[in-house]
């Protein structure tokens, strides 16, 4: 009997037995939907982490006070803070001493600010940004229209300010900004340029910044930190000439950066280097062992289901062995029970998959579109759902497979 006939007879005895059926791959759903939906969470939810962290450019790194990820440990924590501030005056030694790097730039933030212009205002939770005219290459900021931040704004500390496409369409529907003042933080600032638009990540929109000259940021804010109020520490950004140099560049920014510190040889770093991939690293770290987590649960889940399975396709078995007295009878083959039965086994945890695959994108993806996430299909955790199923059929089918093939037709002709 060719294996064509026996996928026939197994369908065909699957449609008779409707109710089992169903109650067989719950199991099976409930499993592979578990997978699939937290899979296709963590899938979007990643992309998105690592499309947000490559606001820096490309081969670019950052050096700061403090550790871009920190334990909740109040030690360690209190080690960092009494770090000592990085300054303006310790970017522009390193500025001078670093020759190797295509820019090196310098920002400071300010949170929670609000924008006016005229009796129109934005909502105070925009960002305000202090910057060297390089930190534009390094973050991949554009200017759509108007001018850009040069040397001179900075060595001027000239009022001017450049701003995102959500406070243009809040201050400005109908007018073109630049060249308008505009009030942000009780400071006058005209508009010298627009960003191009930079969307949304995570369902927070990133056109609600503005940037204006480091210098006029001091001369209005003071080196304070965005969040505390107190003396507060400059971020530095470098970009590398190219991705072959890009190691040796931050080899040698933590070097020029130790003289321009005045460590001594033996003295560890006060501060924190940190880029696009170890970032990206770190948060895959995490990701991934929500997903060996995930994967354990779901493994008891297809555990609990295949010994289910089991269980009903042995009292199939034992329902069905006048069937099966009768196909030996009239000479099926052992092997062919025996494929009959795993078939069997096999197409009901396929179904199963198939229905906790199609749950587990769609209710995956609906969790991710309040974060903004973008509909996605997460193919390889697919691709592993359905081969678990298979491998879920073939090992709890077998025995009730093997008890069927090996039952004797002469007393499975008698059974009543």
């Amino acid at each position: 009997m060719n294996i064509l006939e026996l996928l026939k007879i197994s369908i065909y005895s699957l449609r008779v037995n409707k109710l089992r059926a169903l109650l067989t791959i719950l199991g099976i759903v409930v499993g592979i939907f578990s997978i699939i939906a937290i899979m296709t969470v963590v899938t979007i939810m990643q992309d998105n982490i690592e499309g947000g962290l490559s606001q820096l450019g490309t081969n670019t790194f950052q050096i700061q006070k403090l550790p871009a990820f920190r334990s909740g440990d109040p030690a360690e924590r209190k080690k960092f803070e009494k770090r000592r501030n990085i300054t303006f005056e310790d970017f522009q030694r390193l500025n001078e001493i670093l020759k190797d790097a295509k820019y090196v730039a310098a920002e400071k933030w300010k949170f929670r600010v609000m924008a006016k212009y005229q009796n129109r205002e934005t909502n105070p939770n925009l960002m305000l940004t202090g910057i060297t005219p390089e930190a534009m290459q390094t973050n991949q900021w554009f200017v759509d229209y108007g001018r850009n931040i040069n040397s001179s704004d900075v060595d001027f500390a000239t009022d001017i300010i450049l701003i995102g496409k959500d406070i243009v369409d809040k201050l400005f529907p109908n007018v073109n900004p630049v060249g308008n003042v505009i009030r942000v933080a009780g400071h006058r600032y005209e508009v010298a340029g627009v960003l191009e638009k930079r969307g949304e990540r995570f369902g927070q929109s990133r056109d609600n910044f503005m940037i204006i000259p480091i210098t006029t940021f001091f001369k209005h804010f003071g080196d304070v930190d965005p969040w505390t109020g107190v003396e507060g520490s400059v971020n530095i950004t470098v970009m590398s000439t190219s991705k072959e140099t890009y190691d040796e560049t931050i080899d040698k920014a933590i070097g020029a950066f130790r003289v321009v510190r005045k460590l001594s040889p033996g003295e560890e770093n006060d501060f924190d280097i940190f880029s696009n991939e170890s970032l990206i690293s770190q948060v895959n770290d995490v990701t991934d062992g929500v997903k060996i987590g995930v994967f354990a649960i779901a493994a008891i889940a297809l555990l609990a289901a295949g010994i289910g399975i089991m269980n009903i396709m042995l009292v199939s078995v034992t329902e069905r062995t006048k069937e099966i007295g009768i196909r030996k009878s009239v000479g099926a083959r052992r092997r062919d029970i025996l494929t009959q039965f795993l078939i069997e086994a096999i197409i009901l945890c396929q179904l199963g998959g198939l229905v906790g695959i199609l749950l587990g994108v769609g209710a995956g993806n609906l969790a991710s579109s309040f974060i903004g996430g973008t509909f996605t299909i997460p193919i390889v955790w697919v691709t592993i759902g359905i081969l678990l199923c298979v491998a879920v059929g073939i090992t709890f089918g077998t025995y009730p497979a093997y008890k069927a093939a090996n039952l004797d037709p002469i007393e499975a002709l008698r059974y009543e």
